[in-house]
């Protein structure tokens, strides 16, 4: 193997909805209503050559590459992932000196929430719905386990049409970029947005911190009806809602980190180990190279 250098939801479901008029998309039935334990395919496979490269202007950063990962990954073609991994052209940009909108803009089908340094985006949501309707205003949560989509141990499969992609913390990568949780995160990658990307830890008041998600599972049940019955499990996405200051991220998985690469510190998105574990909204404005699909 070697390598060259709580509003999101209801917009997930209306950007589904239009994905169906212009694609014309037949979504697979499901009626699941309980998680299920992950059944993650071992990463013991070498996908190939990885090429990345990233380069930086006073306006714009621009990561190309071929979309394999510089790790070991799963066994792709498996039973729960019919694809193949093969070559994809990568050609993201981001600003080099990101904004804040004051709002959140959430994230929606057909967007990669960002890429990695080794190419590989972050893609976390499914295209998988209540009775297979985007509609129904439920939308499996690919990490909930009640569809099996094959992962491997990097929480990553493949589409259709060969890109390997992230749904959860791409582990493979972070070891290969020493990831300790005794010491700030390396930088994992860039959002759409252009802020960075971090996985887990930060430095907050001089100590080395473990940023936790603010969404909680809500209590009680779902409706039943024309909608899943069952209690809120964590089967779908919207069995969550952002909780403000039950933990230290905000609404998009955010916060104000001084690193190594930011010294002078910046807003930052991280990764976290509880749902979302991939943000899904912006602080800022996402470039339309992270758009993918039909436009």
């Amino acid at each position: 193997m070697t390598k060259t250098v709580a509003v999101w939801s209801v917009a997930f479901a209306l950007s589904a909805v239009a994905a169906i008029a212009t694609a014309q998309h037949r979504f697979r039935y499901h009626d699941e209503t309980e998680t299920q334990p992950l059944r993650l395919q071992a990463a013991t496979v070498d996908p190939g050559h990885s090429h990345s490269e990233i380069s930086e202007t006073r306006k714009s950063i621009r990561v190309s590459a071929n979309g394999i990962p510089d790790h070991l990954v799963g066994r792709f073609p498996n039973q729960g992932n019919p694809h193949s991994i093969s070559e994809q052209r990568v050609d993201l940009k981001v600003p080099t000196n990101p904004k804040s909108n004051g709002s959140t803009t959430p994230l929606e089908m057909g967007w990669n929430f960002g890429v990695s340094l080794n190419g590989v985006v972050f893609d976390p949501l499914a295209a998988e719905f209540w009775q297979g309707n985007p509609r129904s205003g439920w939308s499996y949560n690919a990490l909930g386990g009640a569809v099996t989509l094959g992962f491997d141990e990097n929480y990553a499969h493949v589409q259709p049409n060969g890109k390997y992609h992230y749904h959860g913390i791409p582990t493979g990568f972070i070891e290969l970029l020493n990831f300790t949780p005794s010491r700030h995160s390396p930088l994992i990658g860039y959002a759409a947005d252009g802020f960075p990307i971090y996985a887990m830890t930060s430095v907050v008041d001089g100590n080395v911190t473990q940023m936790k998600s603010s969404y909680r599972l809500k209590s009680g049940n779902r409706p039943g009806g024309n909608a899943p019955d069952g209690k809120h499990d964590g089967t779908f996405n919207e069995d969550y809602a952002y909780v403000a200051g039950a933990g230290n991220l905000d609404e998009c998985n955010g916060a104000f980190t001084i690193s190594p690469e930011y010294p002078s510190g910046t807003y930052a998105y991280f990764l976290t180990e509880s749902y979302p574990v991939i943000p899904r909204c912006f602080a800022g404005k996402p470039d339309n190279s992270f758009r993918f699909g039909r436009r």
